[in-house]
């Protein structure tokens, strides 16, 4: 496989593996409350990361910094995926999926101290985008529904942030493995309380599965690789196209409704992140 190839396939998996989180989260908290699903994602996932990244020699570069780790926990990991998780319980996966595309537009505003004409415009776009997936679908959308799937938005676009300015300097793979089982630790004995009385359902056990070791693992594991491949900038186009992934998996596989208003939301969204994100042209200075 040349270079470019193994590009692409990075980034087709990436655009993939990213949107169908929505689904399998739909299905699992059918069944599920959601610390179970937290718990058992994150457990499962750093089961599988730890000793990868013990052999890699990461933990001990990450642990001393265990300060900025558990608010990067916290923000990214610990409080979306439950926050997402409950919304689910009354939101589509498909609109919720929709919404997470929002992120790359706050991300643009948290770090940006001004923005430009163009900045401006993308942002005006974007919040019309929400206004046209909520407001035009008012009458079937649950606003608790909606202020969490806020809160999942203001994690992960937060959570970068706090990467790139505390965490930068260590190991990617250490910092996920590490934020995964401290996340797993704190939820174990919510969870234990919240145990189904019986053996769940076949296909909310997969989906928990495929989530932990797909969705979360494997996903990371491919994710650095394509940072490394074709650099942290590009890698966050991904962003863009899972949100249309989540959406047509949801309507075509849980026959879930799509509206004129997600349609016209996703694109308004769609294009307010892309102009919102887009960096600043530098004037040079004058002779």
């Amino acid at each position: 496989m040349t270079d470019a190839s193994r590009r692409w396939a990075l980034f087709g998996a990436m655009c993939l593996i990213w949107g169908v989180p929505y689904l399998l989260i739909r299905v699992a908290v059918r069944d599920l409350d959601p610390s179970v699903l937290v718990f058992g994602r994150t457990a499962i996932g750093a089961l599988i990361l730890l000793p990868l990244a013990a052999a890699r020699g990461e933990l001990r570069r990450v642990l001393p910094h265990w300060r900025p780790l558990l608010l990067f926990a916290a923000v990214e990991i610990a409080i979306p995926w439950l926050l997402l998780s409950s919304a689910e319980r009354r939101l589509s996966s498909s609109f919720s999926g929709l919404m997470i595309a929002v992120v790359p537009l706050v991300g643009a505003v948290i770090t940006r101290e001004r923005l430009g004409a163009r900045s401006l415009g993308g942002l005006v776009l974007g919040l019309g985008g929400v206004v046209a997936l909520v407001g035009l679908d008012l009458g079937g959308t649950s606003a608790t529904g909606v202020l969490e799937i806020a809160g999942v938005v203001l994690g992960y676009a937060v959570g970068p942030v706090v990467l790139a300015r505390r965490l930068s300097d260590l190991p990617a793979l250490g910092v996920i493995a590490a934020s995964l089982a401290v996340t797993a630790v704190v939820y174990a004995p919510v969870a234990a309380f919240a145990l189904p009385g019986s053996l769940p359902p076949a296909k909310v056990v997969a989906s928990v599965v495929a989530l932990a070791v797909v969705c979360t693992a494997v996903a990371f594991v491919l994710f650095f690789a394509l940072i490394d491949a074709i650099g942290p900038v590009r890698a966050t186009v991904i962003t863009y196209v899972n949100p249309a992934v989540a959406a047509a998996l949801g309507v075509g596989i849980l026959g879930e409704r799509f509206t004129a208003g997600m349609g016209v939301g996703f694109v308004l969204i769609l294009v307010g992140s892309v102009l919102a994100a887009r960096p600043r042209r530098v004037e040079p200075a004058p002779a």
